[in-house]
């Protein structure tokens, strides 16, 4: 038996820091969905494949080795990329990149793979609806696109990542857009996730929050 939590929501919403207090609040596993496409995403750029490449980024798919540790650092290919994912060329890239059909189908495999019989919590924009339709519980956590921005820039600049406020609310809007009209596995709130809009609150009350609607879940 394993206990699955999904939340899902918008670039820049919060869900990587939330999901990771809420694991370590509950001893709940995190899996960090965003990371493994971030993965294929730099994998792509640094073998400069290019999105009509079929046969190119089958290739990829099957070889990549994507490792994700306790410790928050992310494995390529036995290579540690933890930085190098969260970098300007990565996040432009990497949601034409999420909706090829053959990297969501490997990622997808990998993904229930590494929740096998494990009590789990991930994040992402498919999870609920897609990953895990039958999660215990689901979340879908969400922000004002001003706000999202903000937070990014200030992630960025945490991490010596330059960006500005403009820039990163216009890649944030323009995602949006992609993601939740994209064919294949559209962002969008799951009919039984519960909605949790984190404009005006801090992540400690986020995670308070959703560490209550588990708890909850757990005791009924």
């Amino acid at each position: 038996m394993s206990f699955i939590v999904a939340i899902d929501g918008p670039a820049g919403s919060g869900k990587g820091s939330v999901t990771k207090k809420v694991g370590e609040k509950l001893g709940l596993i995190n899996i960090d969905t965003g990371a493994m496409f971030r993965c294929v995403t730099l994998n792509m750029i640094q073998e400069k494949v290019a999105l009509e490449e079929e046969e190119k980024i089958r290739e990829i798919l099957r070889n990549i080795e994507i490792d994700l540790k306790e410790n928050e650092e992310v494995f390529l290919n036995g290579i540690n990329v933890s930085q190098k994912i969260r970098e300007n060329e990565v996040t432009k890239n990497v949601s034409p990149v999420s909706v090829i059909p053959m990297v969501r189908e490997k990622l997808l495999i990998l993904q229930r793979k590494m929740a096998e019989g494990k009590n789990v919590i991930m994040e992402g924009r498919d999870i609920g609806t897609v990953v895990f339709p039958n999660a215990n519980v689901k979340i879908y956590l969400d922000a004002s696109p001003e706000e999202r921005a903000r937070r990014r820039v200030k992630q960025n600049q945490e991490k010596g990542i330059q960006s500005s406020y403009e820039e990163v609310l216009r890649s944030i809007m323009d995602r949006d857009k992609r993601d939740k009209n994209r064919e294949i596995a559209p962002l969008k709130q799951a009919e039984d996730a519960i909605y949790i809009d984190s404009s005006n609150m801090t992540i400690g009350e986020v995670v308070d929050n959703i560490v209550k609607i588990i708890q909850e879940k757990v005791g009924k």
